[in-house]
């Protein structure tokens, strides 16, 4: 029987993207492109994709935000892994360099597509003004729309930091695939070549960006603000869960590169047990853990570098303080 996932989570870089139906005919009102091969197996998200888990809940939420061409929405504490699943993502479907878009309360859905320093074109102190394009920029949201041949992944971080109205303005660019920049469309010129994001030349035809594939977007929440019905209701969503032991352990062997037998070292199990087993554990993220056993485990030296039994309580303390709830 044929597997329906095009992410494995587990695989080298491959081509199965290429397999990917065309999207539900309400999705896209244009005719979708074709996808063609990628140029490398030589993936720039690597080194943050290889050590990373993705549990079975992430994978099938991954391949159904491939299908249905729909931004994915992680919801979970900081330091859980919502925005390095990206990376696994565009590592194994070899889809480039991720286009990070960190989210704040300025933000806006234009600055994400482009941005325009007209007044830094009108201070260029000559008596013609410079060429509009030497002034104007694509933001992440903008590059991933002029993308040819196969999607980008786009990351929209922390979105729950945005205004109100930020979230259904960005699904509205989202759904629509385009998006039209007027101060280029003004200049009536057939094409004109512009930066993207990453700082790559890219032709701008009449000033409309329109997206040849749908990127593959994942949205990430701290889930510090509820989302409007009409935002929610166009995400594939999911909630990222505290971790179970086994994943805890091998969580911690993929990304410390210790060995199973390490795990039962006495510093390295009591950190394990009170991220598991204690009250906190929900407010205590994974990388708080991993910080805690890479000072007090991985760089333990017997000749050089070693805790006594106070500094390791005083650091477990430290290290593992809750990211919730009452200070002190």
């Amino acid at each position: 029987m044929t597997d329906w996932r095009i992410f494995h989570g587990d695989r080298s870089p491959h081509d199965d993207i290429l397999t990917l139906p065309h999207p539900p005919p309400w999705r896209f009102a244009r005719a979708p492109k074709k996808l063609l091969p990628a140029t490398s197996d030589d993936s720039p998200e690597r080194q943050r994709a290889e050590p990373f888990r993705p549990t079975q809940e992430m994978i099938r939420a991954v391949n159904a935000a491939l299908y249905l061409r729909r931004p994915l929405l992680l919801t979970g504490r900081p330091g859980s892994g919502k925005s390095t699943l990206i990376s696994k993502v565009a590592h194994e479907l070899m889809l480039g360099t991720v286009l990070r878009w960190p989210i704040n309360s300025r933000s806006t859905v234009r600055g994400g597509i482009y941005e325009y320093d007209a007044i830094g074109r009108l201070q260029a102190g000559t008596t013609e003004p410079p060429l509009v394009e030497s002034y104007l920029k694509l933001g992440p949201l903008g590059t991933a729309l002029v993308a040819k041949g196969r999607p980008c992944a786009l990351l929209v971080d922390e979105i729950d930091k945005s205004d109100l109205d930020f979230a259904n303005d960005l699904l509205n660019i989202i759904e629509d695939g385009e998006y039209e920049i007027a101060e280029l469309r003004r200049l009536g010129e057939e094409t004109v070549t512009v930066s993207d994001s990453l700082g790559r030349p890219v032709e701008i035809s009449r000033g409309l960006l329109q997206a040849d594939h749908f990127p593959f977007v994942i949205m990430t929440s701290n889930g510090e603000r509820e989302f409007p019905a009409p935002f929610l209701r166009r995400c594939i969503r999911l909630d990222v869960e505290t971790p179970t032991r086994s994943q805890v352990e091998e969580i911690v062997i993929a990304q410390l590169k210790l060995s199973k037998e390490a795990l039962a070292e006495k510093r390295v199990k009591e950190l394990i047990d009170d991220f598991v087993n204690t009250n906190v554990a929900s407010n205590v993220s994974t990388d708080q853990l991993l910080n805690a056993i890479f000072l007090t485990a991985t760089l333990k030296d017997t000749e050089r570098r070693t805790f006594s039994d106070d500094e390791f309580t005083a650091l477990r303390a430290t290290l593992m303080r809750q990211i919730s709830g009452p200070v002190g």
